[in-house]
């Protein structure tokens, strides 16, 4: 069968001090496949746009600001992760600037300044402990990973860096 993933970005805000990060808390919905999970923002990309319009149109409508400067930190594909068993294709980004003030909550949840140390500390998905600390680490390099899921459970990781 051919992988056909679904496209989608997700971008981790950065405090102006650069100590904390905006995460999502996956609280408003009973029918949300995230529900209870603190999550990055963004989602699936439309047909008329690349992966950085995406992001930026994510974060304008997720949490009410511009992205400034971004980073692309790395990709993930995530075959079978959906809750249908779909399969997703990740592009993975740090927001360092923007402008204007974030929402306190959107549709999907509560907004919340988490500081980055205690980010996996956080109810999250299982894989995002594996592959968030490449996001905030001091490499420049980006990474690559292939994480897929089972049922709704993580099977396995493995990332490259280039």
């Amino acid at each position: 069968m051919p992988y056909t993933p679904i496209v989608a970005t997700l971008g981790y805000v950065m405090s102006r001090d650069g100590r904390q990060v905006l995460m999502v808390h996956r609280n408003a919905r009973e029918d949300d496949h995230h529900l209870g999970k603190y999550n990055g923002l963004g989602g699936k990309l439309e047909p008329d746009e690349d992966v950085v319009s995406c992001m930026r149109r994510e974060i304008r409508e997720e949490a009410g600001i511009e992205c400034g400067a971004m980073r692309l930190r790395g990709t993930i594909s995530w075959p079978g992760f959906g809750k249908a068993g779909e399969d997703w294709l990740g592009f993975v980004f740090v927001i360092d600037q923007w402008s204007g003030t974030p929402l306190e909550s959107n549709s999907e949840g509560t907004l919340e300044w988490v500081p980055v140390e205690r980010i996996t500390a956080l109810p999250l998905w299982e894989g995002d402990r594996h592959f968030l600390p490449l996001v905030f680490d001091d490499d420049p390099r980006a990474f690559h990973g292939v994480m897929p899921y089972r049922d709704g459970r993580m099977q396995s990781w493995a990332c490259s860096r280039i």
